[in-house]
Order: structure tokens, then sequence, then C-alpha cells
């Protein structure tokens, strides 16, 4: 590949711009999908919304999880000291 190439396509670009009809053209094509982007986009936020949700819930049920385990270990420490005092009397 030419390293000049994309040089040369450039200066093409700066000593022709482009004309009106190419420009209502490319604003007419993209019209469409700017509308359809649009459309979308209460999707799109509502998408993220509950992906966000989603890793709330994910968050508070590790951490319940996280609790209820170290809530359990205590009650069997306790329990072991327990029997323990006992079989010792």
């Amino acid at each position: 590949m030419d390293p000049t190439s994309d040089k040369q396509a450039e200066m093409f670009q700066i000593t022709n711009p482009p004309t009106a009809e190419a420009r209502r053209n490319a604003v007419l094509d993209s019209a469409p999908s700017r509308s359809n982007h649009m459309q979308l986009m209460p999707e799109a936020l509502a998408r993220v919304h509950m992906q966000e949700r989603l890793q709330e819930a994910e968050h508070e049920r590790l951490l319940r999880a996280f609790t209820l385990k170290r809530r359990a270990e205590r009650a069997s420490l306790k329990a072991r000291r327990a029997i323990a005092s006992v079989v010792m009397q």
C-alpha cells in the first residue's frame, strides 16, 4: 500500500469539498438511522436500568448470604463451646 495514497485522498477532499447535493443525500441517508436510534433509546435505557437493578439485587443477595453464613458459623462455634464445656465438667 502506498503511504502517500491517504494523503492524496485527504488533499482531494480538502480541494474538492462535497457538493450541496452530496451533503443533502448524506443527511437524508442518516435521517432513518437517527430516527431508529431515537426510537431505540428508551429500550437501551431500560436495558441498562434493569442491568443495574439486577446487579444491585445480586450484590444484596451475596451480602445476605455472607451475613447468614457468618451467623451460622458463630452459632456453630457457640454450640461447640457449649458441648465442650459440658464434656469437660
